[in-house]
């Protein structure tokens, strides 16, 4: 399995760099209820998960968090850039470690201690990874839609 068409370059829906591309500090930041989460904490939230799997990917016992809501990390206003380079950064380190001859079928050790997620190999953590940010790719495409910041200029997939 490719990993760079789940997880970098795209192909079922819009790659993450061009979701968040054009995006200033002060949309991403930008509340637009209580309920809703800006785009910078959606960032956060994906950046967090996908350095917590690709922990368990490299061998680390990086404990599940007690919580979901000790998964959406809050952000600081400067902090947006580094935030989506950090994600877009880890998102290819993710899909290099796909590439990587025989990690696939590599079963995570120590197992996760969850138990639907217990018997993840390196795989399954990646297309976790990879599902996961598409989920919150489109609540990241759908707010900047709402606040007419959609397309980015670089165009985007109209069908």
């Amino acid at each position: 399995m490719e990993f760079g068409h789940l997880l970098v370059d795209t192909h079922a829906y819009i790659p993450a760099a061009n979701a968040m591309a054009d995006l200033k500090e002060e949309a991403a930041m930008r509340q637009m209820s209580n309920n809703v989460h800006s785009i910078a904490e959606i960032v956060a939230h994906m950046a967090f998960w996908q350095a917590w799997f690709l922990k368990r990917c490299r061998g680390e016992a990086e404990p599940i968090v007690a919580s979901a809501a000790l998964g959406w990390p809050r952000v600081a206003n400067e902090e947006w850039d580094s935030v989506r380079r950090k994600f877009l950064d880890e998102a290819r380190e993710a899909a290099a470690l796909g590439s990587a001859e025989g990690a696939q079928e590599k079963v995570l050790q120590p197992a996760i201690e969850f138990a639907p997620l217990a018997q993840y190999t390196v795989r399954d953590a990646l297309v976790h990874i990879a599902t996961h940010n598409a989920h919150h790719l489109g609540q990241v495409i759908t707010l900047r839609q709402i606040m007419g910041m959609w397309p980015p200029q670089a165009g985007s997939w109209t069908w």
